[in-house]
């Protein structure tokens, strides 16, 4: 097992707790706001640089998909690199990459450039994330005081995606859909200057290899089935083109496997995700992944487009689901050590299939108290219930070495699982609307019938997804409170990768 060190040039010594650990934790917590805000700001801003930059509705969950693909695809390796080049080194060059992808993507003339940008920052995205939570555990080395800074570091993940649907909002409608991605610039900046002068540098003594095959294969299974999700809306199901594409990647992913089991220090030991409970709470996760982010998605067009919303008050029409997720995490956090897993994790999800229900009755009169507000709270509480016994369980039975990925893998298959899905239900959506437009006479009346019945398609496959993942759980997940309570990991130097799952 790799071990860690701190160095630094700074004047004050190594040992001990560092002075300046708490100017650290702010500069960490900026970062990763800015990597959580990112996920959702665009959200709401989405119809405006749709229209903008002529994007069709085929290709406008790249705007998403892009980032989420590659932030997943790429976390784990980006953890494993920052172990061993150095936490606080590669944290500097994920927050200059970042910024600048940002500056890249507020600047695109067209679909192409915006997407790459996205992709560029869901790159170094993967790069920040797991050095911030490493440089979290080596910093802060007394319980009391880590227990409050990784407090900080979940706040921010908890509730940043709420912040960043109302700054989209505000921003989209008093500036510009532009500047959704033009203000991490500056944040990026002058949080990669704060980071050089207050966080010491750590890195694992002991170097292993790159996985750089495992890695590869897995990104380009990933996204030619992505890609091959979206073409189908546009060539069709059976089209050559989508069958080839989908073939590639079934072979692509399937190499990955062959490397993983072959490879001396794999990026992903198959070990893992082998074992019942975290198997099943990793195949949930990963549902679950599929089945929220187009919700959001279609949510925000529906609100928009059918409801006549501003991107700023649609932003704000957002908030409950936060509270939601915040009641339903509270409670389940009361529940875990009395009953364990199973049960709350298959009653929230079931709480949220049955939200995800209710929005496919969504029509063009519907109201957002009447139609919307009703299935959020209830989508949202589902969710809360679940998140929380889903980390724990993703860690039952790990050994140490293995920490690292495991808690790191409930965050890539919600960010996977987001790409996937986003990309099946926009195009599900796509083809539903295009099929009632052709049998209904074109008209004003008909476009937005079309549109929302398109919206409650893609519902209805996300209610799907989400009672699977209630399936996968029951079946699969069988630890008890017991087994929950004598788990105790510490994570100083076992990959440091993300330990926290990000809701919503």
């Amino acid at each position: 097992m790799a071990t860690d060190t701190l160095t630094s040039t700074d004047p004050q010594p190594a040992a001990g707790p560092d002075p300046r650990r708490w100017w650290s934790l702010a500069v960490i917590a900026i970062a990763q706001l800015m990597i959580v805000l990112d996920a959702s700001v665009v959200i709401v801003a989405l119809p405006s640089a749709q229209h903008a930059l002529h994007i069709s509705v085929a290709n406008r969950q790249w705007v998403l998909s892009a980032y989420t693909l590659a932030f997943g695809s790429l976390l784990l390796l980006g953890g494993r690199i920052a172990d061993h080049v150095g936490r606080r080194r590669m944290f500097v060059i994920g927050l200059i990459g970042f910024g600048a992808a940002s500056a890249l993507g507020g600047l695109a003339q067209d679909q192409a450039m915006l997407f790459g940008a996205r992709a560029v920052q869901g790159a170094f995205a993967a790069m920040m994330a797991p050095a911030s939570l490493s440089l979290l555990t080596v910093t802060f080395t007394e319980t009391r005081e880590r227990a409050q800074a990784f407090g900080v570091y979940g706040a921010v993940a908890g509730g940043g995606a709420a912040i960043g649907l109302v700054l989209g909002g505000m921003l989209t409608q008093f500036a510009s859909w532009r500047w959704t991605l033009l203000i991490n610039v500056p944040i990026a900046i002058a949080a990669a200057f704060a980071a050089v002068h207050y966080i010491r540098e750590s890195k694992a003594e002991v170097r292993q290899s790159y996985d750089l095959p495992g890695a590869a294969t897995s990104t380009v299974g990933l996204f030619l089935l992505v890609y091959g999700f979206t073409i189908a809306s546009t060539h069709g199901w059976g089209a050559p083109l989508t069958l080839a594409l989908l073939i590639g990647a079934v072979l692509a992913l399937a190499a990955f496997v062959v490397i993983e089991l072959r490879v001396r220090n794999p990026l992903l030991p198959l070990r893992v995700v082998l074992e019942r409970n975290r198997g099943g709470s990793f195949l949930a996760s990963l549902l679950v992944g599929c089945a929220l982010l187009g919700t959001f998605l279609f949510l925000t067009y529906f609100l928009q487009r059918t409801l006549g919303y501003s991107a700023l008050r649609t932003g704000f029409a957002f908030l409950p689901f936060s509270g939601g997720i915040i009641l339903g995490a509270g409670i389940a956090s009361q529940l875990l050590p009395r009953v364990g897993p199973r049960l709350p994790m298959v009653v929230g999800l079931t709480l949220a299939t049955a939200g995800l229900l209710w929005f496919t009755q969504l029509g063009v009169h519907s109201s957002y108290l009447g139609g919307v507000l009703g299935p959020e709270i209830i989508v949202s509480f589902g969710m809360g219930m679940t998140f929380v016994p889903m980390s724990s369980t993703a860690l039952i039975g790990v050994h140490e070495k293995d920490a690292g990925v495991a808690s790191a893998l409930v965050n890539a298959t919600q960010q996977v699982g987001g790409a996937l899905g986003t990309a099946l239900l926009n195009t599900v959506a796509a083809t539903a609307t295009a099929s009632y437009l052709a049998s209904h006479a074109h008209s004003l009346v008909a476009t937005s019938l079309g549109a929302v019945h398109g919206y409650t398609t893609a519902f209805s496959l996300s209610a799907a997804l989400m009672l699977l993942a209630a399936i996968v759980v029951a079946v699969f997940v069988r630890a008890s409170r017991e087994e929950l309570e004598s788990e105790h990991i510490e994570f100083a130097g076992v990959g440091g990768l993300d330990t926290a799952a990000t809701a919503g």
